[in-house]
């Protein structure tokens, strides 16, 4: 699939005149606890033309494409990922951090992962896992029977907030990171063991009675969290300059 995968970003790159300076894989491929059936998140960073950038006209930013085979490719524009990182968007900081890597053939994501410790908010950051926990928490895991696979939706954004909080650092991409550093109780642990065990195996996870000693674990930290973005410091947007910088250097080296 890897041979399908960089055959269609090289295809992307010709139709629409583009260069792919990064491409990973996303979603639970990436954070390790893909089922056997599991469509592949193909996510990429592109830059075009320096032609496109000297337009009035506002143009498309971002590109999508399904293929067969379960294959979702999507892609933001460098300006657009400057942009974004310039608030520590987390899906974007996520990538930057993929285990899973199809091509980076220029040193424009190196150059910002050095620049995370300048940038990173971990403010932002833990707002948005907390949201995303919260809708999925509400959403999928309050009846009697739930689909247990939800779990892991909530499970690892309230991972990670806790890594930022104690660390100060964006959290690993990896589930398996979260779970060994993040989760003490012994009991808490063991249920997610279990699922986590079941999910990579393939077996079914539908409908089942909740497990209430998860419900009660998410809970009490959603509500931790709640607070805790209350009381949190703002920080201050940092500076564009280097990222200005960073994007005429890429400029230069992917067009000459």
């Amino acid at each position: 699939m890897t041979s399908q995968i960089k055959q269609e970003l090289a295809r992307l790159e010709l139709q629409h005149d583009i260069k792919i300076l990064y491409a990973v894989e996303s979603g639970s491929r990436a954070w390790g606890f893909a089922s056997t059936d599991r469509d592949w998140d193909v996510r990429f960073l592109s830059i075009l033309r320096l032609e496109w950038y000297l337009q009035i006209d506002e143009r498309k930013d971002s590109l999508e494409v399904m293929l067969p085979n379960d294959l979702d490719l999507a892609g933001w524009e460098l300006q657009k990922v400057l942009r974004l990182y310039r608030k520590s968007n987390p899906p974007l900081l996520e990538w930057l951090n993929s285990p899973v890597i199809y091509a980076e053939p220029f040193s424009t994501a190196a150059k910002l992962r050095e620049l995370t410790k300048e940038y990173f908010n971990p403010r932002s950051c833990i707002y948005h896992y907390l949201h995303m926990a919260e809708r999925n928490f509400g959403e999928y895991l309050q009846k009697e029977f739930v689909r247990v696979k939800k779990y892991f939706y909530v499970l690892r954004p309230i991972l990670a907030c806790d890594w930022i909080l104690q660390t100060k650092t964006m959290a690993p991409v990896e589930f398996r990171n979260l779970l060994d550093t993040q989760v003490a109780d012994s009991e808490v642990k063991n249920e997610i063991e279990n699922l986590l065990a079941r999910k990579m195996a393939g077996g079914e996870m539908g409908q089942e009675p909740k497990i209430q000693v998860l419900n009660d674990f998410l809970e009490q930290k959603i509500t931790f969290y709640r607070q805790e973005v209350k009381s949190a410091e703002t920080l201050l947007q940092p500076d564009t300059g280097r990222l200005n910088e960073l994007f005429l250097l890429t400029l230069k080296e992917v067009w000459g």
